[in-house]
């Protein structure tokens, strides 16, 4: 269709930007040449960065083509049409997990049983398989589920109630070739939940209290199946020993494997984001703070004599304080003289030849109180990732009673998530902050955390945090209540539960949040399918788990699909036969 009278290209631009960017597309149905202009890349740069609200500082992604082609993926290719809501579990779901093919996931609950659900029926629904109950093994609840490399076994961690009513964790570990239990590992503290190191041997915890405060956690390396194959093969072995000060353990444990960190699906570049910064840091004067903080000693020699009286008074107070300040000095002091000192080489390059296929295991730990508010990291070599070799591992002095950690990373506040990029790349962290500035003076009286929740991301190769927090979740539980939230991260798009009844996702490379998914109460969890970032699922105190797929998916879905056009073979060689007989001499 022509339009009549032409307008110059640069005035139907000029209308174009002052229209939102559905009032365009419209309009580009008028005529040929509103159809150019409206799929000019100036006009959707200005309409992408307007409508998203990013800064202009932020570059295009670098695997988009067009300003175009990216306004429409960050509006159309979002899972946030809910089109499944799955009933099957009769309390609060607190976990889910998908297979590495992304053909299943499990999810946990409340109600002690572990799901197993089916996401490739022919209609596109997604319908339940298996579900365990683990009460005849005594357990309160199941907490937490994951799927080993070749998805043929399933960790499920859960709480044990052993006797006088004491919880401690335990991992079960089940075939998912005809759905037996093959193993069961005990688990403590709970909350370690444990992990995969490969396709056969799995991490747990143990925790020993050494005093009031101070207390010893165990990682060990278990052989899934426990099936023995003869007299001098392990089942179990010890990873690492290492020392708990005021009260703090080691949590939430995940591993992490290098081989893709040079290679990784994004990376998150801020250059020009720091260079933005640094413009209005000269703007307003202001320095710049860091978000990785220093774990030197937090108190000098000054601020101890000025606290030396309210100490004091403190003390008087309450009974007892004092000896738990010598505990934790004496806890300190055995720390450092029976600690086998870390080698800062684990972390750093690989050296010629050794590649970058390193293997971390990564946990929740603190130094300053009970509440988890650091990352500790430590580096698996190749000789810990059997069972092999002595069950107590290497043989050590006495000086050498506790392994050091490699690396850790404060994040300034109560941590309650953790993820993994599908590269192995980056860590993101949830965490709600403590108050700027504040200084711990009990171990038992962590500080206030805020209700907003920050998103931290964290680069595993240069162990520094990337970039500034993502914000949009709250949650409201005090300290001593706190509980995990899960969050999940696919190739593009960060997702996370929250106490405020909705799901959050979030773009990775544009730092901004694109979707809240509605439920009844708190979202406790959140998984992308491995297979199509498009699909996400959520589960919640409200019992359910809901299905969330895209708008393009929705769409396709719904379209009727085209019956194949008849092919009437006989009568097309007829032809052909025929044409070649006529024009034949």
């Amino acid at each position: 269709m022509e339009c009549g009278p032409f307008l110059p290209d640069s005035l139907v631009l000029e209308i174009f930007l002052r229209l939102p960017h559905d009032a365009v597309l419209r309009a580009g149905l008028a005529c040929r040449q509103w159809l150019a202009v409206s799929r000019d890349e100036f006009l959707w740069r200005e309409l992408f960065y307007s409508y998203y609200r990013i800064p202009r500082s932020v570059p295009r992604h670098p695997a988009a083509v067009s300003w175009y082609r990216e306004f429409k993926r960050l509006f159309d290719c979002i899972p946030c049409v809910e089109v499944q809501t799955l009933r099957e579990h009769h309390d609060q779901v607190l976990h889910l997990a998908f297979s590495h093919r992304g053909h299943r996931f499990s999810s946990c609950s409340k109600d002690c049983t572990v799901k197993l659900w089916d996401t490739e029926r022919p209609d596109g629904t997604i319908s339940l398989v298996h579900s365990s109950s683990m009460r005849q093994f005594n357990w309160g609840y199941t907490q937490f589920s994951q799927f080993n490399a070749d998805d043929s076994l399933l960790l499920v961690s859960g709480v044990y109630l052993g006797p006088h009513q004491s919880s401690s964790g335990e991992i079960a570990v089940i075939s998912m070739d005809n759905y037996t239990l093959l193993s069961r590992v005990r688990n403590k503290p709970y909350d370690v939940f444990g992990c995969w190191l490969n396709e056969t041997h799995l991490i747990s915890g143990n925790l020993h209290w050494i005093g009031n405060m101070t207390s010893c956690s165990v990682l060990w390396l278990n052989k899934a199946f426990q099936d023995i194959e003869s007299e001098n093969v392990n089942v179990v072995k010890r990873l690492f020993k290492i020392q708990n000060i005021n009260a703090s353990t080691i949590r939430t444990v995940m591993v992490a494997h290098c081989r893709r960190h040079d290679n990784p699906d994004l990376l998150l570049d801020y250059e020009a984001q720091s260079q933005a910064r640094a413009k209005a840091q000269s703007q307003t004067g202001q320095e710049y703070q860091p978000l990785l903080f220093d774990l030197g000693a937090t108190d000098s020699e000054e601020e101890e004599e000025e606290e030396e009286d309210e100490e004091h008074q403190r003390e008087m107070k309450h009974q007892g304080a004092m000896e738990l300040e010598i505990e934790a000095t004496v806890a300190r002091m055995m720390g450092r003289a029976h600690t086998k000192a870390p080698d800062p080489g684990l972390l750093g390059p690989s050296a010629p030849g050794e590649g970058e296929d390193k293997t971390y295991l990564l946990f929740t730990t603190g130094s300053l109180t009970y509440s988890p508010h650091q990352i500790g990291i430590k580096r698996i070599m190749p000789d810990q990732m059997t069972t092999c070799g002595p069950v107590l591992g290497e043989e050590r002095s006495s000086d050498e009673f506790f392994d050091s950690l490699d690396h850790v990373i404060d994040i300034h506040g109560h941590i309650i998530g953790m993820g993994l990029s599908p590269d192995h790349r980056y860590l993101y962290v949830n965490s709600r902050a403590w108050p700027a500035g504040c200084i711990i003076s009990d171990p038992m009286s962590p500080p206030p955390i805020a209700e907003e929740i920050d998103l931290h991301v964290i680069d595993l190769k240069s162990l520094r945090e990337e970039r500034r927090s993502l914000r949009a979740h709250r949650a409201f539980t005090p300290n001593d209540e706190c509980f995990f939230i899960f969050l999940d991260v696919s190739r593009d798009f960060v997702a996370s539960g929250a106490e405020d009844k909705h799901g959050y996702i979030w773009d990775r490379h544009y730092n901004i949040c694109l979707a809240r998914l509605a439920h009844d109460d708190v979202v406790n969890s959140v998984a992308f399918s491995p297979a199509d970032q498009e699909l996400l699922l959520s589960a919640s105190d409200d019992s359910t788990i809901k299905v969330w797929r895209s708008p393009r998916m929705v769409r396709l879905a719904q379209t009727p699909a085209r019956p194949p056009r008849p092919r009437k073979l006989l009568s097309s060689w007829l032809n052909r036969n025929k044409n070649a007989t006529s024009k034949s001499p």
